[in-house]
């Protein structure tokens, strides 16, 4: 969870080009953290975004990414990764003698293609956030280049963990595996829920009530898992009596092969990252 008496360092004015959902997330979780509202700005194309963002939050929305950089101190790309190299085409000229960190939240966009898209020698920290940011409870890994100071690194470090935890990452081919695990993840879970949901249903329960029963059983044992810092396989045996309900359920997985299912779609996310960032070359 994010820790909100956790001030964030805030040199200059942040800019964000793209203002879709994580951006969304991000500078609520920037204006929780302290950052005044004037610091913040937005370049986004769409009117509607722009009104939205302006309306619920009173920062400054710029149609224009060069409008939107001026002088900022941080920005934060937050744009689709098709798009990432036009983009850092544009915004290259407008960035001049400011030096500003870059944050980079595109998936499968590396930070050499970044160092040579802006032309720059800018300090550059990749993050993947995941959606979870939105309330406050996201998942981060970050990495950065080496021009980027420990100053600038725990900048980019509060920003993200204003929206929930955060970890850096040792090596920067290592951001596919956190792209298929934390990044895409939330998908994973949500298709179990819907899938505990439909055989409760199938068992006979109402689907609301099937629906509230899953959902927040899956959210007291997440809370379980973090809150008590114990392993998930210590959990699961405390909860599983032997010739029980739980121990019947967890053989069926067996059978049918939910570990490996697990490790086959998180090998095939990882892989797609992979792909996605050669295309992007």
């Amino acid at each position: 969870m994010p820790h909100p008496e956790s001030r964030i360092p805030n040199p200059g004015p942040i800019a964000f080009i793209g203002g879709g959902n994580m951006a969304r997330s991000l500078v609520g979780a920037l204006l929780r953290g302290g950052v005044e509202p004037g610091a913040i700005r937005v370049a986004e194309p769409e009117a509607g975004l722009r009104d939205a963002l302006a309306r619920d939050f009173g920062i400054a929305t710029q149609a224009r990414n060069a409008d939107a950089i001026a002088d900022a101190g941080t920005i934060v790309l937050a744009v689709k990764p098709q798009v990432m190299r036009a983009v850092c085409a544009e915004i290259r000229d407008a960035i001049g003698a400011s030096r500003p960190l870059i944050v980079s939240i595109a998936a499968g966009v590396r930070i050499d293609q970044l160092e040579d898209w802006l032309d720059a020698g800018l300090a550059i920290v990749r993050c993947m956030p995941n959606t979870p940011a939105l309330i406050g409870a996201g998942a981060t890994g970050l990495i950065a280049n080496a021009r980027a100071s420990a100053d600038e690194r725990a900048r980019a470090e509060a920003m993200l963990a204003a929206a929930g935890r955060t970890a850096w990452i040792e090596r920067e081919d290592l951001m596919d595996a956190v792209t298929a695990l934390s990044g895409s993840g939330p998908a994973y879970f949500f298709l179990l829920v819907e899938a505990l949901e439909d055989a409760a249903v199938a068992e006979g329960l109402p689907r609301e009530t099937a629906r509230m029963l899953a959902s927040q059983t899956c959210l007291g044992a997440g809370r379980m898992l973090v809150e008590s810092g114990e392993a998930p396989a210590k959990l699961r045996e405390r909860v599983t009596s032997p010739g029980g309900t739980t121990a019947a359920a967890l053989d069926a997985f067996d059978r049918g092969g939910l570990r490996a299912l697990v490790a086959s779609a998180v090998a095939a996310a990882t892989a797609r990252g992979k792909a996605l960032s050669s295309r992007n070359s």
